[in-house]
């Protein structure tokens, strides 16, 4: 899978927006205990996933309910998949070229917030909040000879020899330590990062022609049909609290099921999220 927009906002948007993001690696989960809750697809790490950019969605932040399995409520590692779409130099269109060194990366600070879910599926009180500057690789560069358009010209994609597949983004995670908190039996997890125009912050008037981080994507656990419909899909460990919602900060009303009333704050999207869920990690002792 290439990335995408997930089906639920691409069908209701007439214009096609681009999908393009990053990710940032952090640190490992030694010492845990119990894995609470888990939908990143594996045991193999993803080439890629499918995933909602923010500056593309005009997003703030973005997150799910989840249910835990289990008891472990302390000393929580978090990991959010995501996926990079920036390259070093160039884009990840190959227009002009995407090529990207080994190890490059770049630093920006994503924000975890861990949130108790309230009445009727609401966002309730803040349990946790974690800001970690992070370093965020750039994708491969791209490959010429093995990744073409249907016109037989390079598509700006990198290749992935196992899987025999080309991918304009890659699927990293990032993660964070939740040292004095206690979980709620379910909670709403989000992230929150500034691009451009977007976030507590945003940056075009500090960089006026953008930067990297508007290539930064939170992943998505879904899958598509030949119908571009989502197909059931449920996390490994624990559950989703709410399936058919995610929760979100936007101000483009796609990303709550059209209702552009729900605008603007951080809030539930609406029920048109069915099996596409952000794809995370929660590790307890």
């Amino acid at each position: 899978m290439t990335g995408r927009i997930p089906a639920s906002v691409a069908r209701l948007s007439a214009a096609a927006l681009a999908v393009i993001g990053v990710l940032a690696v952090g640190a490992g989960a030694a010492g845990a205990s119990e894995v609470i809750y888990n939908n990143i697809p594996g045991p193999a790490t993803p080439a890629n996933l499918p995933s909602i950019g923010f500056e593309a969605t005009s997003t703030a932040q973005f997150g799910g309910a989840v249910q835990f399995a289990g008891t472990a409520r302390k000393g929580q590692l978090v990991n959010v998949g995501m996926s990079t779409w920036a390259c070093e130099k160039g884009s990840w269109t190959g227009s002009p070229e995407c090529i990207t060194s080994p190890g490059g990366h770049y630093e920006w600070p994503i924000t975890l917030n861990v949130y108790e879910v309230g009445p009727g599926n609401t966002v309730g009180p803040l349990v946790t909040s974690v800001t970690r500057t992070l370093k965020i690789p750039f994708r491969k560069s791209q490959n010429n000879t093995k990744c073409k358009n249907g016109k037989g010209e390079p598509s700006g994609a990198w290749y992935e020899p196992t899987l025999k597949q080309c991918f304009h983004g890659k699927y990293f995670k990032v993660t964070f330590m939740l040292r004095n908190a206690k979980l709620p039996a379910s909670a709403i997890v989000s992230v929150a990062y500034n691009t451009s125009d977007y976030g507590a912050e945003p940056q075009r008037s500090k960089s006026p022609a953008g930067g990297p981080y508007d290539s930064l994507n939170v992943a998505l656990n879904a899958n598509y049909n030949e119908k571009e419909e989502a197909e059931p899909v449920s996390p490994s460990v624990g559950a989703y609290a709410v399936p058919a919602e995610v929760f979100v900060n936007s101000s483009w009303s796609a990303m709550y099921c059209g209702n552009a009333g729900a605008t603007g704050s951080f809030g539930p999207s609406g029920a048109c999220w069915t099996y596409e869920q952000p794809a995370i990690e929660v590790i307890g002792n």
